[in-house]
């Protein structure tokens, strides 16, 4: 709590606020219905400055030092329509410390998700947090959007009116910043310094504020938004979808894949391995006629219920290993062909041999 000094009697002799807490931001000296007398001493310390309110209205400031308060040293508040007598009397106004100095470590974050606009996942909802430091630059817009008029405003009250602006000033710099959610989830420290020519002016001008310090420590968006972001990154790692879906087949053929899937996966890649190597001339091709006939080939066993000659997408998509979303993409980009039925789509088993020959 601050220490308050002054002369009691009729009119103040002395004013100042010694303040030994950490977390005021502004008080209103109590002048407990008394009058400011003409010569009166103002003493302000540092990291302070004392703020004249007359009728509502804002007049000097005096920043750290020891003032003598007469009609010469004030001429804001002697030209205040309202003030009659100049200091030739004793008068009454309101006096604001208002501490000037940097707070830090003051934490942030979105209660609720806010609606951000990305290039490339279109609207998305995130929520976020970290901390920030600041200072007071404009004492009275402070007083007017901020404090008000509350006799000791301190950092816990500034915290829970600041909240919600901190959020709203927030998405507006990312909006302006026009920064992809990708790149806030990877470049926290980098984007904080980004925001800060952004946040500061808003900042300024609405509450007299300076932040000092903009620090983003994570940003999260819905679980849906993030799965996409993985395939995203998954796919661009893979490269290309045709590459992609071999090594799928693969990776199935290792865990010894079964059922339709399993063995058009087999007949697939068998056709492939046997073609690379006739090519590489490992393998001739059959003898003619005359020559000695070759032993009959034993007959593989059939897939139950058998392959059929026309696949819808999902049972193309579990024949190679992949989702339905891959193949519909690739029929739609003509990398599949596929023969289009009323609204649905049908593939050929000869065009899912075609593609993994390619």
């Amino acid at each position: 709590m601050g220490i308050l000094n002054f002369i009691k009697g009729q009119a103040l002799e002395v004013i100042d606020f010694l303040d030994d807490s950490r977390d005021t931001l502004s008080h209103r000296f109590p002048d407990n219905d008394q009058e400011i007398k003409n010569g009166a001493q103002l003493i302000v310390r540092e990291s302070q400055m004392a703020q004249f309110v007359y009728l509502g209205e804002f007049g000097d400031a005096f920043g750290p030092g020891k003032h003598t308060l007469t009609t010469d040293n004030i001429p804001i508040l002697t030209k205040l329509k309202s003030w009659k007598y100049a200091f030739n009397s004793p008068f009454k106004a309101d006096i604001y410390f208002v501490t000037t100095r940097v707070f830090t470590g003051n934490k942030w974050g979105t209660a609720n998700p806010v609606m951000m606009r990305d290039a490339d996942l279109g609207i998305v909802r995130a929520r976020a947090y970290g901390t920030y430091d600041f200072r007071i630059t404009d004492a009275p817009k402070f007083l007017k959007e901020v404090a008000g008029t509350d006799e000791h405003f301190r950092l816990e009250e500034f915290s829970d009116v600041m909240r919600s602006r901190m959020v709203s000033v927030f998405s507006e710099a990312l909006a302006k910043a026009k920064v992809p959610v990708l790149d806030v989830a990877m470049r926290y420290s980098e984007l904080g310094e980004a925001l800060m020519p952004v946040i500061n002016p808003a900042f300024t001008e609405k509450y007299g504020l300076q932040m000092t310090s903009f620090v983003i420590e994570n940003v999260s968006v819905p679980p849906e938004v993030e799965q996409a972001m993985d395939k995203r990154a998954s796919m661009g790692a893979v490269g290309n979808l045709n590459d992609y879906v071999k090594f799928q087949l693969a990776q199935g053929l290792e865990k010894g894949g079964t059922g339709v899937a399993g063995i058009g996966a087999e007949m697939a890649v068998g056709m492939q391995v046997a073609r690379t190597m006739m090519d590489q001339g490992a393998v001739t091709p059959s003898a003619p006629a005359t020559a000695a006939p070759a032993a009959p080939a034993a007959t593989a066993p059939a897939a139950p219920g058998g392959m059929p000659d026309l696949l819808t997408p999902a049972q193309a998509a579990e024949t190679l290993g992949v989702t339905e979303a891959d193949v519909m993409s690739s029929l739609e980009a003509g990398d599949l062909k596929g023969k289009k039925i009323g609204a649905s789509w049908r593939v050929t088993r000869k065009a899912l041999e075609d593609f993994l020959h390619s």
